[in-house]
């Protein structure tokens, strides 16, 4: 691993923070995270119309934002194709860093977490540069180095529009002295981010689907080929690690139960590629049948089988279970 700050594995990545206990992308959420123990802070990075790398699930706001709240934006409202998918709303590449910073999240499922609805409207939308300067100063206030783990939102589609996320990217983080890990669901920016840094780069692989930029360049291949052993060899010629959809671990069937689990995390490690599994979290609307109202049963099961770092909504449970370990 080509990572001097090595920490035990498996590391905790909270997932856009700690965003079971707050909005997620928010800085209290970031926040929040480091102070329960988290080892890695995770944002999903998109951009601005100015250039300024931001914050959010996706590059569209409606379901993270007040956005609905500010008829001064209703002109902005717009529908385009993100990755093949048709979407109507408010997205970021339209607004300034000033206009994004009028805004305020909300959480995002607020169905499944009614008690982060008191937040809505508390908390800005936070630049990657303030998530940075977060993580340093938590680092050197509680003595130990917090890991920053982005992810390029749709590279394919910002890089079609002028807006390459990379550059700026590499740019904010070339003077931090923390640990990192670039993540993508991509190829091909992970091939070219691998010609310019020595960063940890990870490759992200789904159950279901393909890489986007697979789709635009007519390359048949999905997620599923890339975990073969050539696929993972072929991964490990630009990455370090895999993120992978925790399904792939140990699928479930039909009626949410546990099956047995695969060779994946046997086989990455041949290929000497790390595997972190997401996404981990306390709702049994997430959990497997199997652990229903126990999710620290599915962070033993998956702990027991050696991945080497988990995303979790909830650092602290994580983090509990990996002391049992």
């Amino acid at each position: 691993m080509v990572n001097k700050f090595s920490l035990k594995p498996p590391i905790i990545i909270a997932h856009r923070g700690a965003s079971g206990y707050r909005p997620e992308h928010t800085l209290a959420s970031y926040e929040l995270a480091i102070d329960l123990g988290a080892d890695y802070i995770e944002p999903d990075l998109v951009m601005t119309k100015d250039g300024v790398l931001i914050a959010r699930h996706e590059n569209e706001i409606l379901a993270t934002t007040d956005i609905i709240n500010h008829p001064k934006f209703a002109d902005l409202k717009t529908t385009k194709i993100i990755d093949g998918e048709i979407k109507t709303g408010w997205f970021t590449e339209d607004f300034t860093i000033a206009e994004i910073k009028t805004l305020t999240a909300k959480e995002r499922i607020p169905q499944l977490r009614p008690q982060n609805i008191v937040y809505d409207g508390v908390f800005p939308i936070p630049t990657f540069a303030e998530i940075i300067d977060l993580a340093q100063q938590k680092s050197a206030e509680i003595g130990r180095n917090i890991g920053i783990y982005p992810e390029t939102k749709h590279p394919s589609y910002f890089q079609s529009i002028g807006l390459p996320l990379e550059p700026t990217l590499l740019l904010n983080l070339q003077k931090i002295n923390l640990p990192i890990f670039i993540q993508s669901f991509e190829v091909n920016n992970l091939k070219e981010l691998a010609k310019t840094t020595d960063l940890p780069l990870v490759q992200l692989i789904n159950d279901t689907g393909r890489p986007y930029d697979f789709t635009i360049n007519h390359d048949p291949r999905t997620y599923t080929d890339l975990l073969h052993p050539k696929g993972l060899e072929e991964i490990a010629e630009y990455a370090q690690a895999i993120g992978v959809n925790k399904n792939l671990l140990i699928p479930r069937d039909n009626y949410g139960k546990l099956l047995s689990p695969t060779s994946l995390i046997r086989d990455a490690h041949t290929a000497n590629l790390q595997v972190h599994a997401w996404t981990f979290r306390n709702e049994d609307f997430f959990l497997p049948f199997d652990c229903q109202g126990n999710p620290e049963k599915e962070y033993r099961l998956f702990f027991s089988l050696g991945v080497d770092g988990v995303f979790s909504d909830y650092p602290n449970i994580a983090l509990k279970m990996k002391k049992y370990e």
